[in-house]
């Protein structure tokens, strides 16, 4: 159960209301929408994390389920499993984001950066040889994109816990 009320979304203002209307009005927006401009500005960047840049968005999507796995916040691993698997993320791989280094369906780019993705959510920062290694196989913009995805997703998944906001039916999460 959340810790605070959600919005409701027919007492917001017509620019939240349109926000929240096009994510659905799923429960990670609707707390959000206590802070309409900061809702605005986590919806850009979100989108452009998701619907911009150069990074391979199987790469992008297996990087934060594996961010949300890390940081324990099952909405976020529910959310981007769903949308992994409309990108081109496995099922098998999808199942295996648990334990990614003993699986065998993962190819050297996607290891590379799961290894990354491990080192940011768990260190102060990435060992020079997972940051050399997911280097050697992306453009510059991509292992920027793929770094701020994550950071986003660790921002995303500690405001999901922290507010503890409610999962909701598949077919509705985003």
């Amino acid at each position: 159960m959340a810790r605070i009320d959600y919005s409701d979304p027919a007492t917001v203002s017509e620019r939240t209301r349109e926000l929240l209307d096009k994510n659905r009005n799923a429960n990670i927006f609707r707390m959000m929408a206590h802070s309409p401009s900061y809702l605005e500005q986590y919806c850009r960047l979100g989108g452009a994390i998701r619907n911009k840049g150069e990074l391979d968005p199987v790469i992008r999507e297996l990087a934060i389920t594996r961010t949300g796995i890390l940081c324990q916040a099952p909405y976020e691993v529910a959310a981007h499993k769903r949308i992994g698997s409309y990108v081109g993320v496995s099922e098998e791989q999808n199942a295996a984001l648990d334990d990614w280094e003993s699986a065998s369906c993962f190819d050297n780019t996607q290891r590379a950066a799961l290894a990354f993705t491990d080192e940011i959510v768990k260190l102060h920062r990435p060992t020079d040889a997972a940051f050399n290694a997911i280097a050697e196989k992306l453009t510059s913009g991509a292992l920027v994109e793929l770094q701020l995805s994550v950071g986003f997703y660790i921002m995303t998944s500690k405001f999901l816990e922290t507010f503890a906001i409610d999962m909701q039916p598949v077919t509705e999460v985003v």
